[in-house]
């Protein structure tokens, strides 16, 4: 057993024995299911705080050969799997965490020279007897064991892009690394399984397929390993139910990665940080910083101001993801950021519409402290304002909202504002502190139309009135309201038991002024 070459089952272990550990064994039928045939070469890419190195110690402690894992795994789902026994501790398995070698080199000659020094070491220490050619060859040394004793191996890389990130300008490093893990991994008969982790997908270098043999699952398209990619909702919900926490309050603030089919996918750790502590909390940040984000936001690239803004308020915006260039500084339209900021988790991206969006309140913060970072000041301006016009809106200050909602008015220069779209971008942004208490839900079917947008108080903020917001262009504020009652839009919201008030906001295209209309309205 060593510390690369059949290392133990330690970290897959502390794992388990965890207070918080949700069972994710069934990757690995997946993962028996394709050794030795041609979709062996797996690469998953998820963000950070995914579960992606608790993926990899659970494959390290299953396959390998230097620990016995079948007691650690019995009561796991991968235990009722038929490939179970056939393949626990069954390989030879080589794992490198690549982050690991290159901070302690922090150059790519030096890093692979580490890496090959260390790895050869212990495969020499375990098979003394075999006849090398060369032992300072470790693909080559691998080769010679493989012929003279037949046993195969599996490779598990962890952080297996950390190159692209920490090097993230230096072409020729990068290109040397991926024709390392080519020669190391591609068409070799002793690999039966390569599994490799990492936040970004594999470079793309125009015509040079260094690892075109890899089936890659990412946060554009998991296909078939999409419940392994966080925690799933009926996962999160048993949570909730042992830990005593509110499951709506939990979706708002960790949900959101809505991949295929609808499938919701929550952040893993911040789950788990929220039900140890009983807190709702922002735990991104205790990983990330907001510089992080605020450097991609602002790059000046057509179009990409704007489409943050409407993001920000709430809407969803289509992209383009194929000329992405799977790193961080190839970038040759909006789109190829946005594509970026989704592998990163700081957007969601909707597989079904091709739509991105800011998938929760928690990724919600970190995008507000990068904009009071970036000069954005009319942005920052409307949300300040967004609880003084919330307040004005329960006290029925019609005219008080009206004022609210000319300074949040965003410049045309910002956001082109023509028609109700646009007018809806902006009542999103000057509602922004609503979120706080409620609900929103843009175009609400009604039966007899869609309202524009309906906050629902949450449960700990019933005593706040549910609000029906509908919006006019060229009209008058008066006729929205008229809207509402007409279309009854009220009657959509039979469930709902509290007050209610309906706000009709009109834009007057000529004199560039917002009027706005409130009542109450008592539900029978």
């Amino acid at each position: 057993m060593g510390s690369y070459f059949n290392p133990g089952n330690e970290k897959f272990f502390e794992a388990c024995n965890s207070e918080i550990y949700v069972d994710k064994t069934r990757l690995l039928h997946y993962t028996n299911s394709v050794l030795r045939t041609n979709n062996k070469y797996i690469c998953v890419s998820r963000p950070r705080r995914f579960g992606k190195s608790m993926a990899a110690n659970m494959l390290v402690a299953y396959y390998s050969k230097g620990c016995c894992s079948r007691e650690l795994f019995q009561k796991y789902q991968i235990s009722a799997s038929e490939s179970f026994e056939k393949y626990c501790n069954y390989y030879n398995v080589i794992f490198l965490n690549m982050q690991e070698f290159f901070s302690r080199t922090h150059s790519i000659d030096s890093m692979l020279d580490l890496l090959r020094g260390r790895v050869l070491r212990e495969i020499l220490r375990a098979y003394p007897q075999v006849d090398y050619y060369d032992k300072n060859d470790l693909i080559g040394s691998i080769q010679d064991i493989y012929d003279e004793t037949k046993e195969p191996f599996l490779f598990i890389i962890d952080e297996w892009d950390c190159v692209f990130r920490e090097l993230k300008t230096d072409k020729i490093s990068q290109k040397k690394y991926l024709d390392f893990l080519r020669d190391l991994l591609k068409d070799k008969a002793y690999l039966h399984l390569v599994y490799m982790t990492g936040i970004l997908p594999i470079k793309k270098y125009g015509t040079h397929s260094a690892l075109n043999m890899f089936d890659e699952f990412s946060m554009l398209d998991q296909a078939k390993l999409i419940e392994y990619v966080g925690f799933t909702e009926q996962e999160v919900q048993i949570l909730c139910e042992t830990y005593q926490m509110d499951f709506e309050e939990t979706k708002q603030w960790y949900d959101g990665y809505v991949l295929e089919q609808n499938y919701h996918i929550y952040n893993p750790r911040s789950v788990v940080r929220a039900m140890l502590t009983h807190r709702y909390n922002n735990y991104w940040n205790q990983t990330e910083t907001f510089e992080a984000l605020r450097d991609y936001i602002v790059m000046n690239y057509d179009g990409l101001r704007t489409m943050i803004i409407e993001l920000l308020a709430g809407n969803s915006k289509e992209i383009r993801i194929g000329t992405f260039s799977n790193d961080m500084t190839t970038f040759a339209s909006a789109d190829d950021v946005l594509t970026l900021l989704v592998h990163l988790g700081y957007l969601g991206y909707h597989f079904d519409t091709k739509e991105v969006y800011i998938p929760n309140a928690e990724v919600e913060e970190e995008f507000v402290n990068a904009i009071q970072n970036a000069g954005w000041d009319e942005v920052v301006q409307a949300i300040e304002i967004s609880e003084q016009l919330l307040n004005a809106t329960w006290n029925m200050e019609e005219e008080k909202v009206a004022d609210g909602i000319e300074k949040v008015h965003l410049d045309t220069s910002i956001l082109t504002y023509n028609d109700e779209n646009a007018l809806s971008c902006t009542i999103s942004l000057a509602y922004y502190s609503a979120r706080r208490y409620y609900t929103a839900i843009r175009e609400y079917p009604t039966g007899k139309g869609f309202a524009d947008i309906i906050y629902l108080p949450k449960k700990k903020y019933l005593d706040k009135p549910a609000i029906i917001v509908e919006l006019k262009w060229d009209k008058n504020a008066k006729s929205a309201i008229s809207q509402i009652k007409e279309k009854q839009y009220v009657h959509a919201l039979e469930d709902y038991k509290g007050n209610l008030l309906l706000v009709g906001i009109n834009y007057e295209r000529k004199n560039k002024k917002h009027d706005c209309k409130i009542e109450k309205y008592n539900i029978k």
